[in-house]
C-alpha cells in the first residue's frame, strides 16, 4: 500500500485552544514524545494505538481520548488501512494540572455526547465567525471532561520522590532553546549522568533527549502556525538547521515543516471529516 498523508493544521481565535490538527495517515507511527498542553483525540476512521505510562491504549472509532501534558505517548495505527484524526490541542486554562493523574489512568472516554460535541467544536472552528459558538461548545466540552475525570480524583493522594528526575526536566525547559550537554546537566543538579538518564527515562518513560526533541517541535509548531518560514523557524526552535529541524518534525508530527505551514486553511474553512458509516468493531492489534 502506498503511504498516504493528509494534514491540515490551524490555531483559531479561541482562547484555550493552542492547535487545531486534522491528519490521515497510513503508515506513520508517532515515536514516544511528549507535549505541554492537552491532546484531545478522536478518531474518524480506523483506529489508534497507543502507549501512555507504560500502559496500552486503543481508540476506536467511538472513543474519545485525552492525554495529559508531560506524559509521554506515541501513537501507530491498529489497522492496515491507516486512520483519520482530528485533534485538539488544549491549555492548561481548560483542565488543570489537578486532572492529570486521572487522565493517565483513563484516558480512553466512550460517551456519545461528548464524541458529538467535540466534533461540532471542530465544525465551528473551521469557520470563520462562529466564534461564540466555538467558545460555548469549548465550555460544555470542558465541563463534560472534568465530570468524567473528576470521580476517579484522590484527595491527598502521596507524591512519589522523584526531585532527580524533576531538576533535569525543568532544566531541560529552561534551555530548549540553546540546549545542554550530559555533563553539564550532571553537574547542575549533582548526579552522575548515567544515573540521571536513568532516573528520568523511569520516571517519565522518556529519554531526556526525546524529551528536549518534543519541546522543540511543539515550540516550532507555533512558529510555523505564526506564519514565520521553517528556515528561521528552524534556529529560533533550537534546532541546528532547517534539515535537523525537518527530521525530528517528520518523524512527530507526521509532515514536513513547510507541508504542515502550507495545509493552514487560508479560508478559516475546512470541510468537516465525515464519520466512518461502520458499526463493525475495529480489533486492536496485540
Amino acid at each position: 500500500m502506498v503511504a498516504r498523508q493528509e494534514v491540515s493544521a490551524w490555531r483559531p481565535r479561541i482562547p484555550g485552544v493552542v492547535e487545531v490538527f486534522h491528519a490521515h495517515f497510513t503508515e506513520h507511527a508517532y515515536p514516544m514524545h511528549v507535549h505541554d498542553v492537552w491532546t484531545l483525540l478522536i478518531v474518524d476512521d480506523g483506529a489508534v494505538r497507543y502507549d501512555l505510562n507504560r500502559r496500552e491504549h486503543g481508540t476506536p472509532h467511538d472513543t474519545v481520548s485525552l492525554l495529559p501534558p508531560q506524559v509521554p505517548h506515541n501513537g501507530s495505527s491498529a489497522t492496515s488501512q491507516g486512520f483519520r484524526k482530528r485533534v485538539l490541542y488544549l491549555d492548561l486554562s481548560q483542565l488543570d494540572e489537578s486532572f492529570i493523574g486521572p487522565a493517565v489512568d483513563g484516558p480512553d472516554m466512550v460517551d456519545d455526547m461528548l464524541r458529538r460535541r467535540i466534533g461540532q467544536l471542530h465544525s465551528a472552528l473551521s469557520r470563520r465567525g462562529d466564534e461564540l459558538e466555538a467558545e460555548s461548545r469549548l465550555a460544555l466540552i470542558g465541563e463534560r471532561l472534568r465530570s468524567h475525570l473528576r470521580p476517579r480524583i484522590l484527595p491527598h493522594a502521596p507524591k512519589s520522590n522523584r526531585g532527580l528526575a524533576h531538576s533535569l526536566r525543568e532544566l531541560l525547559d529552561e534551555r530548549s532553546l540553546h540546549g545542554v550537554s550530559l555533563d553539564e546537566a550532571a553537574a547542575l543538579v549533582h548526579a552522575h549522568p548515567t544515573h540521571l538518564v536513568r532516573a528520568f527515562t523511569a520516571a517519565f518513560g522518556i529519554a531526556p533527549h526525546q524529551y528536549l526533541m518534543a519541546r522543540r517541535v511543539d515550540r516550532a509548531r507555533q512558529l510555523l502556525l505564526d506564519g514565520r518560514p521553517p528556515a528561521e523557524v528552524a534556529s529560533a526552535a533550537g534546532f541546528y538547521d532547517q534539515s535537523h529541524l525537518t527530521r525530528h518534525f517528520k518523524r512527530l508530527v507526521g509532515t514536513t515543516p513547510g507541508r504542515y505551514a502550507g495545509r493552514v486553511p487560508a479560508s478559516g474553512r475546512l470541510s468537516e471529516v465525515k464519520p466512518p458509516t461502520t458499526s463493525e468493531e475495529v480489533r486492536l492489534a496485540p
